[in-house]
């Protein structure tokens, strides 16, 4: 954890991402984190990703709020025309595949996208929500939390 931390901060001090401490309010406690990546102001686009979470914050809707706190920024702050997200463990975490379609326009797999694992292949499925669907996203986004 304290590698993941010091790489995270690193890549923040070089302007690369915007990390994020998720924290549950009731007291406190950071029950994971997220990033803002890939940032890129001159075409108005940025990507979500690194989240996790504790598994004390499953189900909470923890990962949605900061979900909805970080598409408001990037659109509503920054003012991006595209937010990316990739789902790297759509198989594994069948929920969070469900959680991006919820949210966001799937636009497709990239193959053999990534090594991992000492050499296995990974296909990595991308989504993104663009600026005229955010008003929409942010309505279903409030009351998924609501429900």
């Amino acid at each position: 954890m304290s590698a993941w931390l010091d790489d995270a901060l690193a890549r923040a001090d070089a302007g690369l991402e915007v990390p994020f401490a998720t924290v549950r309010q009731s007291d406190g406690v950071v029950v994971g984190s997220t990033r803002f990546l890939a940032l890129r102001p001159e075409h108005g686009s940025v990507e979500i990703g690194w989240t996790w979470l504790s598994p004390a914050a499953w189900g909470t809707g923890a990962n949605q709020e900061a979900k909805l706190l970080q598409l408001r920024h990037a659109f509503e702050t920054w003012g991006c025309r595209r937010v990316e997200l990739e789902d790297r463990r759509a198989q594994t975490h069948p929920h969070a595949a469900r959680w991006r379609r919820l949210v966001a326009s799937f636009e497709g797999i990239h193959r053999k996208h990534m090594l991992v694992r000492g050499g296995e292949n990974r296909d990595s499925a991308w989504y993104s929500v663009l600026d005229d669907e955010w008003p929409d996203v942010e309505a279903r986004i409030g009351r998924a939390l609501n429900q």
